[in-house]
């Protein structure tokens, strides 16, 4: 159920994350929208509005709203773009950027997740988004060329793969450094061999793992 209270509470996170520095008005529109205690256990219902990221089981997460909102914004998703995220998690990055472009493409490396996350997203409506189950990094190759990549985990390196994968002018979003924190990067792609790197601060994610997993 999504309440008065809960639309309230949103409301005010939405204020919050302009404080904070989120620009980008149909990034807070969208966001205003999106039930983000339905994507958590019901034990953190009332702590859903605040700007915190919480277990979601597998050693997974919900980022931080404002960690949510900012990689959104520096993706800039436009309507006709076609975007592949890398960690699916709980569905709410997904959720949102089907509420900002058409074509989402998002894969979860574990299993459970996939399969819960997969009618989660169908039963709120959001059921445009096309989940996979795989290796995220491999990315997404039967679906490729993508317009922007966004990686929800932190990558020691950056997949040479989903470089690939991006369209020329095509950007990639993705945390990466040794350690526990990790430096956000967006990579444009300006032809098949050359890239411009740029940073965004320090953030923390769970770590960006290859492979798949069965639970």
């Amino acid at each position: 159920m999504d309440s008065y209270r809960h639309r309230g509470l949103r409301k005010k996170l939405i204020q919050e994350l302009e404080k904070k520095g989120i620009k980008n008005k149909k990034i807070l529109s969208a966001m205003a929208m999106i039930p983000r205690h339905l994507f958590l256990d019901t034990a953190f219902e009332e702590q859903a509005y605040k700007n915190k990221a919480f277990p979601i089981g597998n050693e997974q997460t919900i980022s931080h709203p404002y960690t949510v909102a900012r990689q959104t914004e520096l993706i800039n998703p436009h309507p006709t773009d076609k975007i592949l995220e890398i960690g699916t998690g709980s569905g709410y990055q997904a959720s949102l950027l089907s509420l900002l472009c058409r074509r989402i493409y998002s894969i979860e490396r574990h299993k459970s997740l996939h399969q819960i996350t997969t009618v989660l997203l169908q039963k709120l409506g959001y059921g445009s988004v096309r989940t996979l189950y795989g290796d995220g990094y491999k990315g997404a190759p039967r679906y490729a060329p993508f317009d922007k990549i966004l990686v929800t985990a932190g990558a020691e390196t950056v997949p040479q793969e989903l470089l690939t994968q991006l369209k020329v002018g095509g950007v990639l979003v993705i945390p990466v450094g040794s350690g526990d924190d990790k430096t956000m990067l967006r990579i444009t792609k300006i032809d098949e061999s050359k890239y411009n790197k740029e940073s965004f601060g320090i953030y923390q994610f769970v770590p960006f793992l290859g492979g798949v997993s069965t639970n």
